[in-house]
């Protein structure tokens, strides 16, 4: 053998997690490395051993001893003269914690580094969990010297021009990145092309896949070459195992080329989001499956074909809940919703219901006139309804309101804010319409599903109405959902005054005034609001944390 390899043989394992389940995320690298025995060297995600993110739970000594005793079962198992591998891991040294990457060769543990740009903002709250560690050194191993940046170690230039200039030959960078719209593209093009550009190295990106409480991975590993052409793109969504073939010249390491995946354009993506939280929400919480109120309205509908595609409609279980304001209408679309999907659906009017908390309150209510009051009770209705069906048979609620809604307040805490997961509470109103509409006329690449249309058209194209009153719709409180839409997403996610949302879009400035108000006041709600799959870069919970009493209006 040479001083150095001249040929490198590496596997991008881009997979799955089970947060806090070290022995099974242990075992599955396993198995990923049975199935590849005469490769050089397999990579996994980053914090692959633990899951990402902990959260506090990585504060618990014992996993980090439990990690740390795994960590060294698997460098023994190395031994063998097989594929060396790249595991994320926690570390503590002392009272201090580090996210750290290890290389596992012949038996031992031959490096590690820790990492050294720790993100605080969005998803990300490192900096309360895990010590900055130092700029790191490159690794020699087996004659090759690698740089291996942590996730937002590769995201800021500062390391990799560091691990440059100490001779680094190749760029290692595994990641815990979760999903947004755009981000794939943004993370190839303009993020880590850059680093590329700026070192004049080769580099891996390697993300994991599959759903985390309310984030979601989306994989879209990649390798770039030095001259910056991409040499592989893997498939989004979905694990996979890429070998990827490397040789060393006179210029360098260079990355034969291999297929290019092309990934998920909108609004597939974000529907492919959705399935995978869900799906992973509800079967690693154990729950035999889902249970929700079908309205005949564009939220519900949407919801129950998601929640098809990621469990299978046998899975499935949709409840009308008719009042005496529910039309003909509404009863005949949700029928024939739940005959598309191929789900189980019953009808359990709510007229008596009504009518005995009417006579419980009349006393107490007798000098009030009818006010929204008594809407919220039948909504309220609803919602113990539909929490008695998940109680008694266990399948999970889920509730269907979507982040207009959310952001103004046009939702009923304990009655439709009711349950266990929102698969829409990223979602604006019109990211619905386009993702309904977009289902209707494509079966997904993820459906456990594959049947389309999904939802009678009439649900798509008529008024959304909440009906709690005679001939109500949504319109008749709120700004029509285009302008309703475009006001919050200057608020919300460009946190934009309302006399920047004035003169960008000419809306009337008490119009925009009240909605600013609504969004404010509605954080009381949001708070207590189920948990949902984050697709925007401000999702409300873990990326916008505004207290719920203040007084700071900019209208």
């Amino acid at each position: 053998m040479t001083d150095a390899v001249q040929k490198l043989t590496i596997v991008m394992a881009q997979m799955t997690q089970a947060v806090g389940d070290l022995a099974a995320n242990a075992d599955a690298m396993r198995s990923v490395r049975a199935r590849h025995p005469e490769a050089d060297l397999i990579l996994y995600p980053e914090f692959q051993l633990i899951g990402y993110p902990p959260e506090d739970l990585v504060l618990k000594p014992a996993l980090a001893e439990r990690a740390a005793t795994l960590l060294a079962e698997l460098a023994l198992e190395t031994g063998d003269g097989g594929p060396a591998m790249l595991v994320g891991s926690v570390e503590r040294d002392g009272a201090d914690l580090y996210n750290i990457v290890a290389l596992l060769d012949g038996g031992k543990i031959v490096a590690t580094r820790r990492k050294h740009e720790l993100p605080n903002y969005g998803t990300f709250d490192e900096k309360r969990i895990f010590v900055s560690g130092p700029l790191p050194d490159v690794v020699d191993w087996r004659g090759i010297k690698l740089g291996l940046p942590i996730c937002e170690d590769g995201w800021l230039p500062k390391v990799c021009r560091h691990l440059a200039d100490q001779g680094a030959e190749l760029l290692i960078s595994v990641n815990g990145s979760p999903y947004e719209i755009d981000k794939d593209e943004r993370r190839l093009t303009q993020v880590f092309a850059s680093r590329v550009a700026e070192t004049g190295l080769p580099l891996i990106f390697l993300n994991r896949i599959g759903g985390q409480d309310e984030i979601v991975f989306d994989g879209c590993s990649f390798v770039l070459n030095a001259d910056g052409t991409t040499a592989h793109r893997l498939t989004d969504w979905e694990e996979e195992e890429r070998e990827t073939c490397w040789t060393k010249d006179g210029a360098g390491w260079t990355c034969a080329p291999g297929a290019i995946a092309e990934w998920e354009a909108h609004p597939a993506d974000i529907y492919s989001a959705m399935i995978v939280s869900l799906r992973d929400y509800v079967t690693r919480n154990r729950f035999p499956g889902v249970v929700l109120g079908l309205s005949g309205g564009i939220d519900s509908a949407i919801c129950a074909a998601i929640a098809a595609d990621a469990l299978g409609p046998d899975k499935v279980w949709c409840v009308m809940l008719p009042s005496r304001f529910t039309s003909q209408a509404s009863l005949d679309d949700a029928a024939g919703c739940a005959e598309l999907i191929g789900c189980k659906l019953d009808t359990i009017p709510i007229a008596a219901a009504v009518d005995a908390f009417d006579t419980m309150l009349a006393g107490s209510f007798a000098d009030r006139e009818v006010d929204i009051t008594e809407e919220n009770v039948q909504s309220r209705i609803r919602g113990v309804t539909l929490m008695a069906l998940s109680n008694k048979f266990g399948p999970m609620l889920l509730t269907t309101g979507n982040k207009s809604e959310m952001s103004v307040g046009y939702a009923t805490i304990y009655g439709d804010m009711a349950g266990g997961y929102n698969p829409l509470k990223d979602a604006y109103k019109m990211t619905v319409f386009a993702v309904a509409k977009w289902r209707n006329e494509n079966v997904p690449r993820l459906s456990r599903n594959p049947v389309a249309p999904v939802m009678p058209e009439t649900i798509i194209t008529k008024p959304p109405s909440a009906e709690l009153r005679p001939d109500q719709k949504d319109e008749d409180s709120l700004p029509p959902y285009p302008d309703l839409d475009r006001m919050l997403h200057m608020l919300v996610e460009e946190e934009a005054s309302v006399d920047d949302v004035v003169a960008k879009y000419g809306f009337d400035r008490d119009a925009v005034v009240r909605i600013e108000r609504l969004l404010m006041l509605a954080e009381y709600k949001r708070r207590q609001a189920p948990p949902g799959v984050k697709l925007s870069t401000r999702n409300f919970g873990r990326d916008r944390r505004y207290p719920i009493t203040h007084g700071f209006r900019t209208g």
